[in-house]
């Protein structure tokens, strides 16, 4: 085995084999070397390359890595294992959980009041911008502002997710979410868990996403929108009204066309569940019947319904409608009369 497969090994060494070979005139590593190097891996010690600039006031945990042109800020806390890849920056009141990796470019937190909090395992590719001031005009200078994120996210190129806007909200990403590249979380939004995120998604201020929802590339959704969980939004759609949960919408003014089939049967529901769904959203959506009423009465045949009312997920979908039509939101997107579920 060659003295540069020894080092790929582990992450530091190979991170400290890279930085020989990049940014410095000469390699002089032997053998004894990289045991020494390996040894100190095994005892969970750090590595900070020279040309970095740590302040003396951070708090580094055991096993962390940060490689050349760095920057770590004096409130700046790293859990253990953190990897920060060359010119990777952190800063502000920004606390990573353990196993975190920045990749080339990332930059976590700012020097703003108030907190960057970031879970374990997540990873923050190439140039992603994360935990800074929102882009809204109603933010004072000065006022506290939270970003809040759990654990194992993957959280593509050139992301950019922004603190809250006020001091008593916050921005949350919960767990196991994959927003890919070019996503833009604006201020106040809450993403729960094990979303999929497509490249060039675009969420408005303090949009919901609930669990397991996916969405196109390309897409938009306006301010205040609720994103219901197992939906899916197709590409290029503009969402300007809550989507339903279980629902599929897609347009340019993006309009209910079904349910979301496939990423039902992908997420286990059964077969009754769903033949129980496209009953309810046939009965809701596609009366056949003119006198059948509004959709409130059309909900309310659904809840009284002596079968469908006695399965979990038909009255979870129902909820999520009526709940669309209350106080202070924007209610469901359009919905045509006509067409499959």
């Amino acid at each position: 085995m060659s003295s540069l497969q020894y080092t790929r090994s582990r992450f530091s060494v190979a991170l400290r084999v890279f930085t020989q070979r990049r940014f410095s005139s000469t390699v002089t590593c032997n053998a004894s070397e990289e045991e020494k190097v390996t040894d100190a891996t095994e005892e969970n010690s750090r590595f900070i390359h020279p040309s970095s600039v740590v302040h003396p006031n951070a708090i580094l945990g055991d096993g962390v890595s940060i490689g050349p042109f760095c920057t770590i800020g004096p409130f700046a806390k790293l859990g253990r294992a953190c990897q920060l890849y060359p010119g990777s920056h952190i800063f502000g009141n920004t606390e990573l959980g353990d196993n975190c990796t920045l990749m080339t470019g990332a930059v976590i937190g700012d020097d703003l009041p108030g907190h960057t909090v970031i879970g374990r395992n997540n990873i923050f590719g190439h140039h992603a911008v994360i935990g800074v001031k929102c882009q809204d005009m109603k933010y004072k200078l000065g006022n506290e502002c939270f970003l809040e994120i759990g654990d194992n996210n993957e959280i593509r190129e050139h992301v950019s997710i922004h603190r809250s806007s006020s001091p008593s909200d916050k921005t949350v990403i919960g767990d196991n979410n994959l927003i890919m590249g070019s996503c833009h979380i604006a201020h106040d939004c809450k993403v729960r868990n094990n979303n999929i995120l497509a490249n060039n998604t675009l969420l408005a201020g303090h949009v919901l996403v609930e669990d397991y929802a996916h969405t196109g590339g390309g897409i938009v959704v306006h301010q205040f929108c609720h994103i219901g969980s197992f939906s899916f939004i197709g590409g290029g759609s503009v969402v300007s009204q809550d989507v339903p949960k279980y629902t599929m919408v897609s347009g340019e003014r993006a309009e209910l066309r079904g349910l979301n089939l496939e990423g039902l049967r992908r997420r286990g529901f059964s077969a009754t569940e769903i033949k129980s769904l496209r009953a309810a959203y046939r009965e809701i959506f596609m009366p056949t019947d003119r006198s059948s009423g509004n959709i409130e009465d059309r909900l309310a045949q659904v809840e009284q319904h002596k079968e469908l009312s006695l399965l979990p997920a038909v009255c979870s979908m129902v909820q999520s409608i009526r709940d669309s039509f209350g106080e202070h939101r924007r209610g469901i997107c359009k919905f045509r009369s006509q067409g499959g579920s």
